[in-house]
């Protein structure tokens, strides 16, 4: 009999042990999530994703561990953001216009809106974001958005007026190519991991991007010349967004955390892209790449010639029933 009771006892404390686990972490065994990064593992970026996942892991004390996916081998940049609301992956970063129609409203980010910095532009969007809560993202939980530093004319031969463009290949897709028509040349599609080739090659004679690819890509052993155009300096949003089912099943000081860590993030992001552009202009420096730098009025004509696109949007997303040029307004005030 006291056998029985001995026994009866330790099974209570047993399960009253459990109960207090459970419920005092609210798991008994860790939340696993697979991340998708669209960047190769050395690029900063992909860093910066392997330590907010570490971050994520300590502050929630082990109970979420994240499994990391490099260089788009789980879903592709332009597959990232459908792979995460499917769940192909539990959480995916990548290039916004990758996914071309999907974001209409919040195309405003990517147009020429004379760009300074990777801080400014990272500032404008989580700002335009926490604006208008654009409902194309609603079928994902937005951990935070950045933006890379200001693009670039990066040409194998010097540009230093419109003129000097006009029909020129390069390499360019969605906002861009259409910058580049403005400008004046003739847009060539194709991927980023295509163009150190095509430049070498003369099949495009350049490609519009930040300081960062002279380094990141390679850039600056095929390019020579960088025209600072910033009065059609453009920026392109990235997102970092979570499967919203998978997000809703967290409990709320997970949530928590994790949100703490996502501004904290915001804010490294934003630092970093100045960082990688200043090295980028460093590694192209000692590569003899020339930057060109415009005067005030040649600025001025670049600006000029890409206003249209400005325009363009207004009209287009007005008659989708969106507020355009209330984006627009908005994102531009926070550039001046």
């Amino acid at each position: 009999m006291k056998h029985w009771k001995g026994m009866l006892v330790f099974c209570l404390l047993g399960f009253g042990f459990s109960l207090f686990t459970t419920t005092a972490f609210g798991q008994t065994k860790p939340f696993d999530f697979s991340y998708s990064v669209m960047m190769p593992a050395p690029h900063r970026n992909a860093v910066l994703a392997t330590e907010w996942s570490k971050e994520v892991e300590k502050r929630t004390n082990g109970r979420v561990k994240i499994t990391l996916f490099y260089g788009g081998t789980l879903t592709p940049g332009d597959k990232c953001y459908t792979g995460v609301v499917n769940s192909i992956s539990d959480i995916g970063t990548s290039v916004l216009s990758y996914t071309a129609g999907k974001f209409p409203l919040t195309e405003v980010i990517d147009l020429p809106l004379g760009y300074k910095s990777g801080a400014q532009a990272t500032k404008v969007i989580n700002e335009y974001y926490k604006k208008f809560r654009p409902k194309e993202l609603d079928d994902v939980k937005v951990l935070y958005l950045h933006a890379h530093g200001p693009g670039f004319l990066m040409t194998k031969k010097p540009v230093r007026k419109l003129e000097d463009l006009k029909g020129m290949k390069i390499r360019s897709s969605g906002t861009i190519a259409k910058i580049s028509a403005h400008l004046g040349a003739t847009p060539v599609a194709m991927p980023i991991a295509d163009t150190y080739d095509a430049i070498s090659r003369g099949v495009v004679e350049g490609m519009m991007s930040p300081f960062e690819v002279l380094d990141g890509f390679r850039m600056a052993e095929v390019v020579k010349f960088v025209t600072e155009d910033y009065g059609a300096s453009y920026s392109l949003g990235f997102f970092v967004v979570m499967n919203k089912a998978k997000w809703n099943g967290l409990p709320p000081d997970i949530q928590q955390t994790i949100e703490k860590i996502n501004e904290e993030w915001i804010e490294k992001t934003r630092t970093s892209w100045d960082e990688i552009d200043k090295l980028g202009r460093e590694v192209g420096q000692k590569k003899g790449v020339q930057t060109i730098s415009l005067s005030k009025e040649e600025n001025e004509r670049w600006a000029k010639a890409v206003l249209p696109m400005l325009d363009e949007y207004v009209k287009d997303k007005k008659a989708k029933g969106l507020p355009a040029d209330e984006a627009l307004k908005f994102c531009l005030d926070r550039l001046n």
